[in-house]
């Protein structure tokens, strides 16, 4: 989701990562429409990102990687049925699906930034 609003997140990456763990958090699994009220989120971070921490209510992944081969992991790992990645990324989309997760653009997300 970072880089789907124009707010700089180029010259600080954990700075943006921060503002948008926050503002996940702030809203919950609400952010999702129709997601459980119980629904886990997680929220992969990479490169300079890497050391942004965890707050209440998200659960951050730093990857050793690439980003999108640990979301796959995740994908992999989990027996969630109805496990959801929001991505804008084609790619990324496609290997999800094929292990069975719903994908949702970052439009559809609905927080306060």
């Amino acid at each position: 989701m970072i880089g789907s609003v124009p707010d700089g997140w180029w010259r600080d990456r954990a700075g943006a990562v921060e503002r948008l763990r926050d503002a996940l958090a702030s809203a919950g699994p609400a952010a999702l429409p129709g997601a459980p009220p119980d629904a886990e989120i997680v929220l992969v971070v990479e490169g300079a990102a890497r050391g942004v921490p965890e707050v209440p209510g998200i659960h951050v992944v730093a990857a050793n990687g690439s980003g999108d081969d640990a979301i796959v992991q995740l994908c992999k790992e989990s027996q969630d049925p109805d496990k959801v990645v929001v991505t804008a990324d084609r790619a990324l989309a496609e290997r999800v699906r094929q292990l069975g997760a719903r994908v949702v653009g970052p439009r559809t997300i609905r927080i306060t930034r």
